[in-house]
């Protein structure tokens, strides 16, 4: 599925798939209340109009169709404005809020997300010693940050539950981080990986009853979700979250699998944004060539003068985390191509407030089922690299002047905290999870 199916714009051209809302119903449950409400006060209107007139009740029916027509249109009408309407945090009315970057109305995000807050919960496997691959991460920075922030904040959480009778999900805690860091190959890693399932499917029932369709695996780690391998119904049935989230192989499912926001840590300078003034650069890139997407990025675009396009490794022991950072700080756009290897270069754009230009065919993005990037990123596919000059000056500034309001409206979605914070970067993966505790097998 490509990101981007028409030959349109960028802002218009994401896949309707993959930005549809799930898992929220609040609207719906106060839409059912008003029509049980507004039927119940026919009854109550007609019963006191036969009282009152004497009449049979099929002849009231007919006196006062009319008047009960305009009164209960009336109410649904006040009904709907109601439910159209936004509440603050203290419970009042206020006017209709139409800036939201949710799929989903606010309120009825809002009604979930506390829904899931308390009930759900998630069982931790004990087993494994946490001096080798399992249980605490390996450390809080570095690129695979977000794998150890999450092993770290499942049990700083109100989610966690020690009894798994009560468990919606079942975690896995075997770290690709520690591993590789105790000099593991790949083949090692899948190996490791395998035999730990084996183990909890011999020593537990909870495994064998959905076949792995309730559990679910963390990596941040380059190896994503291959560290699965060895497992078929770990790849098939359970939830994998990934920071490599790329679904042109048949590895990473959409939908089923999660993806992790890859979040280098930690940032030396304050967030950016709301800072129109000060950004110059049309649009950013610095990095090497993986890719034939970024060759061309590079043979198109090296020597322009208004997109600051670097062929080379940002050099963080000398002065090139500044320059970096400053850069980021400047442009109004930094570009973000797909590449064989995990990058934090979305979170960055988020935190320094430069509006991310996604550029990939296959890219599952993070938070895709809660957030609607078209209202604060710009989506192309791999091809639009030819046009990419043409397509960033075409948005107006105005246009961008939101892109970049909704930019920082959601940077708190990406950061990481210990203990976490509501609506932080774990929260948000908790929510993903939340919408998947309904067991699907494939």
């Amino acid at each position: 599925m490509s990101l981007s199916r028409g030959n349109s714009f960028p802002i218009t051209n994401f896949p309707a798939a993959r930005n549809r809302p799930r898992g929220s119903c609040g609207c719906v449950q106060l839409a059912t209340t008003v029509c049980i409400v507004a039927n119940v006060l026919y009854i109550l209107v007609l019963f006191v109009c036969s009282t009152q007139s004497h009449f049979p009740l099929r002849q009231v029916h007919s006196q006062c169709s009319s008047f009960l027509s305009i009164q209960i249109q009336s109410y649904i009408k006040y009904s709907y404005r109601f439910l159209s309407s936004k509440f603050d945090s203290y419970g009042h009315r206020s006017m209709p809020f139409d800036s939201s970057v949710f799929h989903s109305p606010e309120e009825a995000f809002r009604l979930d997300y506390e829904q899931m807050e308390e009930e759900f919960k998630v069982f931790v496997y004990p087993d494994g010693d946490p001096e080798t691959f399992f249980h605490t991460p390996r450390k809080l920075t570095g690129k695979y940050a977000s794998e150890a922030y999450f092993f770290k904040n499942i049990r700083e959480s109100r989610f966690l539950t020690h009894d798994p009778r009560r468990a919606h999900l079942f975690f896995l805690p075997i770290s690709c981080h520690k591993m590789r860091g105790r000099g593991l190959t790949n083949e090692r890693m899948i190996d490791e990986v395998e035999k730990y399932v084996k183990y909890l499917k011999f020593k537990y029932p909870y495994w064998n009853r959905t076949l792995g369709a309730d559990h679910f695996f963390v990596t941040c780690h380059d190896i994503g979700v291959k560290a699965t391998k060895g497992v078929p119904y770990l790849m098939k049935n359970s939830i994998r979250v990934v920071c490599s989230s790329s679904y042109d192989d048949d590895d990473y499912i959409p939908h089923k699998d999660v993806t992790l926001p890859q979040v280098q840590l930690p940032f030396f300078h304050p967030p950016g944004g709301n800072d129109f003034k000060n950004r110059n650069t049309l649009a950013f890139w610095a990095g090497r060539t993986d890719s034939r997407l970024k060759d061309d990025l590079i043979a198109m675009w090296d020597n322009d003068t208004e997109l600051d396009i670097q062929n080379n490794r940002v050099d963080f022991r000398a002065t090139g985390h500044v320059v970096f950072m400053e850069k980021l700080y400047k442009s109004k756009f930094c570009l973000c191509p797909h590449g064989p290897i995990g990058s934090s270069r979305i979170a960055d754009s988020i935190h320094f407030g430069c509006v991310p230009v996604i550029m990939s065919n296959y890219y599952d993005l993070p938070f895709n089922d809660i957030l609607d990037w078209r209202k604060f990123s710009v989506i192309l596919k791999e091809t639009d690299v030819y046009l990419l000059k043409d397509i960033l000056r075409s948005i107006s500034g105005k246009h961008f002047m939101r892109l970049n309001q909704k930019l920082v409206k959601i940077q708190k979605h990406f950061k990481w905290n210990t203990p976490p914070v509501r609506l932080d970067a774990f929260h948000m993966v908790m929510y993903e999870l939340w919408l998947r505790r309904h067991l699907i097998r494939y």
